[in-house]
C-alpha cells in the first residue's frame, strides 16, 4: 500500500466517523456540546480530504488555529483519563478520541502551511514557472517598482532548494527592509504581489540595463 491510498483510506474512515456521529445525533436529539463537537469534526474530515487530494480548500489561515483547537481537546481528553473515574465505556471513547484528534491535528497542521502548490492560483502557478527559468538563467533577479509616491526593491536568489525574497520599501521618507524564504516558488509569486506590489514582469537580471 502507497501512502496516497493509506491517506485516502484514512480519509475515508473519519468520514464514517462523522456519518455515524451524525446519525446518532439525529437518532438521539444530541446536545450543543455535542453539535458543536461534529461541526468541529466535519471542518477537521474537510480537510483531511483537501490535504489527501493536495487541493486548497476555504482560507489556509484558518487550518492550523483548527488544529490547535483539536490538540487541546485530545490533550484535554488524556488529562480525564488519566486523573479522573471514569467507567470502561467512557474511557475505551475518550482514549480513542484523543488518539484520533490528535492525528487529524498533526494533518490539519501540515495542511495550514501556506507554502504548497496546493494552495496557489493557476496564475500563480504560471508565475513560478516563468520565475524558476528566470532563475536558471541569471541570478539575482532584481525589480522595482515606484507607484504614487510609493517605492519597493525587490532581490529574489535560489539558495538549494530554497526562494530568499530581499523587500525594501520606502514611503514618505520612511523605509523598511526584510527577507522571506520560501520553499515553493509559487509561495513567493503570492508573497511579492501582495506585500511588494513586485509581478514576475517586473523582473531583470542585476548587470541590466
Amino acid at each position: 500500500m502507497n501512502l496516497d491510498r493509506a491517506y485516502r483510506l484514512l480519509a475515508l474512515f473519519y468520514s464514517v466517523l462523522l456519518l455515524i456521529g451524525v446519525i446518532a445525533l439525529l437518532a438521539g436529539g444530541g446536545t450543543p456540546l455535542a453539535l458543536a463537537h461534529l461541526g468541529i469534526g466535519a471542518l477537521g474530515v474537510l480537510g483531511l480530504w483537501g490535504y489527501t487530494l493536495g487541493r486548497g480548500f476555504m482560507n489556509p489561515r484558518m487550518w492550523r488555529p483548527l488544529a490547535g483547537v483539536l490538540a487541546v481537546g485530545s490533550l484535554v481528553q488524556l488529562w480525564a483519563v488519566l486523573s479522573m473515574p471514569l467507567s470502561g465505556e467512557l474511557l475505551t471513547w475518550m482514549l480513542a478520541s484523543a488518539i484520533f484528534s490528535a492525528l487529524l491535528a498533526v494533518i490539519l497542521y501540515r495542511y495550514g502551511d501556506r507554502d504548497q502548490a496546493l494552495w496557489a492560483s493557476p496564475e500563480e502557478l504560471a508565475g513560478a514557472e516563468r520565475l524558476e527559468a528566470l532563475l536558471e538563467g541569471q541570478a539575482p533577479l532584481v525589480a522595482e517598482r515606484h507607484e504614487d509616491g510609493r517605492e519597493a526593491s525587490v532581490r529574489v536568489v535560489k539558495a538549494g532548494s530554497e526562494y530568499r525574497a530581499s523587500v525594501t520599501r520606502r514611503h514618505e521618507g520612511r523605509q523598511e527592509a526584510f527577507e522571506e524564504h520560501f520553499r515553493h516558488p509559487a509561495t513567493l509569486v503570492f508573497f511579492l504581489e501582495k506585500f511588494a506590489g513586485v509581478s514576475v514582469g517586473d523582473f531583470r537580471g542585476p548587470d541590466a540595463a
